[in-house]
């Protein structure tokens, strides 16, 4: 069983308060590198995302002054700094990704918080120039009111402060609910809130448990006017379905299926050291995580060389052991949808260049999948039509520049993309044919709380980070003054 200072109180928090679920109901929480329990959670549902509703409703009312809501957002970062050692440890044991891993995602996080306080003041009315009508103009960015936060497991505490920065900066009172898988990172950070922070009543609040109960509740609320999920496409389409009639604001970071194109010209050394950091973070497990990768048929093979040994250097196992570079899967489902992937991919003619036989694995055994990277991929292979989210690389041979557009283009969704390339007027003609909203030139990183990041296509609605970000909290308030 765990043990954190961090995790006095596991349960939810509503208008100010820790509480336990109404229900007898609960639900273990498992640490992914060896099976073991960590504890248990009390499963929450209608009830008590009624309360949190109601609580957030009730902290709406007032309304909390710039400078307040700056030293809020100044003191979760710094609390989140301050405990980043143990936050990630908790992390790494609900999660499995590795401390030090877990660590950077905890100054991740903190890195919002610090953003949103240093623009904050992009809330203040603007004034705007000229005289029209006789009147005088002015653009006020009201508070939206009660939102709902809906994160996945993936980065248990980078997602969070994605979305509850931005809501604090604006003034929004906030009902969060994190995935079953790791509730725990985000009850510690709670607590670290509860514990430094004199928020009002309300301003907060958690409730874990049952997702269709939860959802459905948060959904159907005419006091909660916006939702903001990071998951799946198929989830964000239900969202937009289930609040359809009450029109909510949306935020929806949905699923990838990122190219990664390397050029003729490109540092092929600098192309596989990115790869390799871009893909496997969070043992693949990531949105943004590179899915597709083209390879210009001229340097095809010295890449997958490159490539291959440092993969075969990696190194892993228990994220809580020193130097390892890659944990486990988060559950079995991940691990054979990887294996399947992998295993249709061979049936149908790639080649498995590092790596392990899919007959060789089995989920029932342990969650590690090792990293595998395969050659001879075509678009007919499933790794190629959906996100693995696990550490498969399948190397895909390309010719032309208008070739690898075309390729890159042809999925549904839009999130993110990568394009390694020395020629600048080649790189960015790539770029601007991309149909993704993000998207790296020479680089594997992912997003940065100081820019806009979201999807285009079916990968989303809205932008988290960037004063964007920010703007999505707000609802814009234009008042002519004629006096």
């Amino acid at each position: 069983m765990i043990e954190s200072y961090l995790l006095k109180n596991i349960g939810g928090y509503i208008d100010g308060s820790w509480c336990q679920a109404e229900s007898d109901k609960s639900f273990a929480v498992s640490n992914p590198a060896n099976g073991k329990k960590l504890t248990d959670v009390g499963m929450m549902g209608t009830i008590e995302t009624e309360r949190a509703i109601a609580a957030a409703k009730r902290a709406n009312q007032s309304r909390r002054d710039i400078q307040t809501r700056r030293e809020w957002l100044e003191d979760i970062a710094n609390a989140l700094r301050d405990e980043k050692r143990e936050i990630g440890r908790v992390l790494c044991l609900e999660h499995g990704k590795p401390w030090q891993e877990a660590q950077g995602e905890v100054d991740y996080a903190a890195s919002f918080f610090d953003y949103f306080a240093e623009i904050i003041d992009e809330l203040q009315p603007d004034t705007l120039p000229g005289n029209v009508k006789g009147c005088s103009w002015t653009v006020h960015h009201r508070p939206v009111g009660v939102v709902g936060l809906i994160t996945p497991w993936n980065f248990p505490i980078g997602m969070i402060a994605k979305k509850l920065a931005p809501a604090l900066a604006a003034d929004c009172p906030s009902v969060t609910k994190p995935a079953q898988e790791t509730p725990l990172t985000m009850i510690a950070m709670f607590q670290l809130i509860h514990d430094r922070l004199d928020l009002p009543p309300g301003m907060v609040n958690l409730v874990i448990g049952e997702e269709t109960e939860i959802g459905n509740t948060l959904t159907g609320s005419p006091d909660v006017p916006m939702l903001s999920f990071t998951g799946s496409t198929g989830v964000g389409r239900l969202l937009i379905n289930n609040t359809k009639e009450q029109i909510k604001k949306l935020g929806l970071e949905l699923g990838g299926n990122a190219p990664f194109i390397v050029c003729d010209d490109a540092d092929l050394d600098a192309a596989a050291t990115n790869l390799i950091a871009n893909k496997f973070r969070g043992s693949g497990q990531t949105c943004v995580c590179a899915n597709r990768i083209y390879v210009q048929d001229s340097i095809y093979d010295e890449f997958t060389e490159k490539l291959v040994a440092k993969v075969k250097a990696m190194r892993v196992g228990d994220g809580m052991d020193d130097n390892v570079d890659m944990g486990p899967l988060i559950n079995a489902d991940g691990f054979n949808k990887v294996k399947k992937h992998v295993a249709d991919a061979l049936e149908n003619g790639a080649t498995l260049e590092t790596g392990k036989h899919p007959n060789e694995l089995s989920s029932d055994r342990n969650l590690f999948y090792p990293p595998t990277v395969i050659s001879r991929v075509t678009h007919e292979m499933l790794c190629t039509r959906e996100e693995t989210f696990g550490p498969l690389v399948p190397l895909i041979r390309f010719k032309s520049d208008e070739e690898a557009i075309m390729a890159g283009n042809d999925t549904e969704f839009g999130l993110a993309a990568y394009v390694f390339c020395s020629n600048s007027d080649r790189a960015h003609h790539i770029i601007s044919r991309l149909s993704f909203g993000h998207c790296g030139l020479n680089t594997g990183t992912g997003p940065a709380a100081h820019a806009p990041f979201g999807g285009m296509k079916q990968s989303g609605i809205g932008r988290e980070g960037g004063r964007e970000g920010l703007l999505e909290f707000t609802e814009p308030q234009t008042v002519p003054n004629g006096g």
